[in-house]
């Protein structure tokens, strides 16, 4: 007997024959800790009344901007204001002692001119009064107080020279310093003491000629005893002409 051959079953594809499980299944993947997305659905109302406040607060937050902006320009203009105060204080405060130390050297500058007058005239004390002087130049130029530096023959000017007279001269230019009277004195760059200086100017023009006297005597004026001469001559010519006469007596019947 031979032995039966095992019927071999063909393999079923899944899927093939059956549509219901053809058919993909979508499966809702949840994200941990979240819930689906759900659609809610709301009234024409409910939409508009969001709409309203969404607008309001649109309006509120623009309002808002502005006023940020409006505090942020008056910071800045502030800030600016306060930095310029600042800065005039500390100028205002810089010139103030400018001035109490150029008041105070200027108090002490006699002193600088008997010292040097004393050094152009003394002969015995000489180094004695050098020694002292130069001790105090030194203070002076410690506080940046230096004398000006004035020659003659410079050109006069007003910002650092007072000019106490003029003499004429036509040697040298006009408005030029032909001697200096005392010396002038700045501190740093401001002039605490100007140089009295005289200056030079110009000759004057040579005045015209008067014109000569003529020699001819005025007219002389005529005498008080020809006068009445006159006056008779006048009355007779007058008398002539109107035919008037004293030995005719008809003119006297007329």
């Amino acid at each position: 007997m031979t032995p039966k051959k095992k019927e071999e079953k063909e393999p079923v594809e899944e899927n093939s024959q059956d549509p219901v499980k053809s058919e993909p299944q979508e499966e809702i993947k949840l994200i941990e800790g979240k819930e689906p997305f759900k659609l809610e659905f709301f009234s024409k109302e409910d939409i508009l009344s969001k709409v309203t406040s969404l607008e309001t607060q649109v309006k509120d937050l623009k309002k808002a901007n502005e006023e940020n902006s409006q505090w942020k320009t008056k910071y800045t203009r502030l800030q600016a204001e306060f930095e310029n105060a600042e800065k005039r204080w500390i100028k205002n405060r810089q010139n103030l002692r400018i001035e109490y130390t150029a008041s105070a050297i200027k108090s002490f500058l006699p002193l600088f001119d008997s010292f040097k007058k004393a050094l152009e005239n003394s002969d015995e004390n000489h180094d004695i009064i050098k020694g002292f002087y130069d001790q105090f130049m030194n203070v002076l130029k410690s506080h940046k107080a230096v004398p000006m530096d004035v020659k003659i023959n410079d050109v006069f000017d007003y910002s650092h020279h007072e000019a106490l007279s003029s003499i004429e001269r036509d040697d040298v230019p006009n408005n030029t310093i032909i001697e200096i009277i005392q010396e002038g004195w700045k501190l740093d760059k401001n002039v605490i003491r100007y140089a009295k200086v005289i200056v030079s100017r110009e000759l004057k023009p040579p005045e015209p000629e008067k014109e000569e006297e003529s020699d001819q005597e005025p007219d002389q004026e005529p005498d008080q005893e020809s006068v009445p001469e006159k006056e008779n001559q006048e009355q007779s010519k007058a008398n002539e002409k109107s035919g008037k006469n004293k030995d005719n007596p008809i003119d006297y019947i007329s």
